[in-house]
């Protein structure tokens, strides 16, 4: 194919004219022999003319000088061109800058390698912005790591909240051994929870037995666990009925679950027992009625079928009232509260387990150890939903008395 030497000559000029990439041709020495507008602006502003005869050295710093050298060098002894090098350049300036490079072996009509020719195209905004998104990306895995190492650590500390230990009352005239035992199950949804349960002694004879859900999921309702702890620990050394607990939580609430527009409340349970006669009182803020498995007639009921004297979740409103309801438990009774995470689970079509279901399980289960007892009611729920584990917050509290 002949080709017009004129012509290839006009076409090569038009393009190092035109080209906003830069290209550059280079000698064995790694001195420009040749270089486009683009090339010669990039290096330092003089025209391409001006260019001819010196090297990266007069235009980058040292370090970057070498390294260029250095590939050049590298590409002629082994005749392999370099693709797509993207490269940083600092000018002798101090001004740093971003290109990505190819270049080549260049040969002259013989064969030999004279030189190298390039193009390199400026990359800076692209790369900028790609190192900008490295940085916000590390930034935000850091965040996240720091973030699950806080809630696991928050997660540790909401697990001393619960019972480690239960009370005893072995002191008790003619008692051979506890008269009442306790149990209590808690699964969070997630590594927080919004449940708490408590059983504290009160006296040589009387336990109290203190089960709550504050409303919402994660963080935010475990903060209001929290809060709901420490009103806990200030109320339960008080020798008060059920009912005078729960209004004076529910006046402590209400100023630290109201905060602007922000609304929170929680459902709770309290019953005192006395062990020494089987008598306890109970009072109910808007929470699930506990359950009542009595021994003598093997049957299973709510521990007060009429739920009419069942007051408002704490913090809903300023001046609740709450109703104190008594009642007598007989040898071997077993009592079991829990919060709605259990009676809502769902199965696959949408259906909700419900408190019915629950009344049922335990009445199948009125021989089982109290110990197995709450473990196998969220059995019961798993299996209902089709789940492993439960997705919300679910706890349990419950205690047999014997004598």
């Amino acid at each position: 194919m002949n080709t017009d030497p004129h012509k290839t000559a006009y076409l090569l000029k038009c393009m190092m004219e035109n080209m906003s990439d830069m290209i550059y041709f280079k000698d064995r020495d790694s001195k420009f022999i040749m270089v486009n507008k683009a090339a010669a602006a990039w290096q330092g502003g003089w025209t391409p003319s001006e260019w001819i005869g010196k090297s990266d050295f007069d235009s980058y710093s040292k370090e970057d000088a070498e390294r260029m050298r250095e590939d050049e060098r590298r590409i002629m002894e082994s005749e392999e061109s370099l693709y797509g090098l993207e490269e940083g350049e600092t000018r002798k300036d101090g001004t740093h800058a971003w290109v990505s490079t190819t270049k080549m072996p260049l040969y002259d009509e013989a064969g030999a390698v004279i030189g190298i020719f390039g193009i390199s195209r400026d990359i800076t905004e692209h790369k900028e912005a790609e190192i900008r998104a490295e940085k916000l990306a590390e930034e935000n895995r850091q965040f996240r790591v720091e973030m699950e190492d806080d809630l696991l650590m928050a997660s540790q500390l909401q697990k001393t909240f619960f019972p480690n230990a239960y009370p005893t009352f072995q002191s008790l005239e003619k008692a051979e051994k506890n008269p009442v035992e306790f149990c209590h199950f808690h699964r969070p949804g997630g590594l927080l929870g919004g449940d708490l349960c408590s059983i504290r002694k009160l006296s040589e004879t009387k336990a109290g037995i203190f089960l709550c859900d504050v409303m919402g999921h994660g963080v935010r309702a475990a903060l209001g666990v929290s809060i709901v702890r420490a009103v806990l620990e200030e109320l339960s050394p008080q020798k008060i009925s059920s009912s005078d607990f729960l209004e004076q939580m529910n006046k402590a609430l209400i100023p630290l679950f109201r905060q602007k527009d922000q609304f929170m409340f929680a459902t709770a349970c309290y019953i005192i027992l006395d062990v020494s006669n089987g008598n306890i009182q109970m009072s109910n803020a808007g929470h699930p009625m506990p359950i009542i498995m009595n021994a003598a007639e093997g049957s299973a009921d709510y521990l007060y079928p009429n739920e009419n004297f069942t007051g408002p979740g704490l913090a809903i409103c300023d001046d609740a009232i709450y109703e104190c309801v008594e009642r007598k438990l007989n040898p071997h009774d077993t009592v079991m509260l829990y919060t709605d995470g259990l009676s809502e689970v769902e199965n696959p079509k949408g259906e909700e387990f419900g408190e019915g279901a629950i009344l049922a399980a335990v009445s199948k289960r009125l021989d089982l150890p109290l110990t197995d007892f709450c473990a196998r009611l969220h059995e019961d729920a798993c299996e209902f939903g089709g789940v492993d584990a439960v997705k919300d917050d679910v706890c349990l509290v419950g205690f047999r008395l014997y004598s």
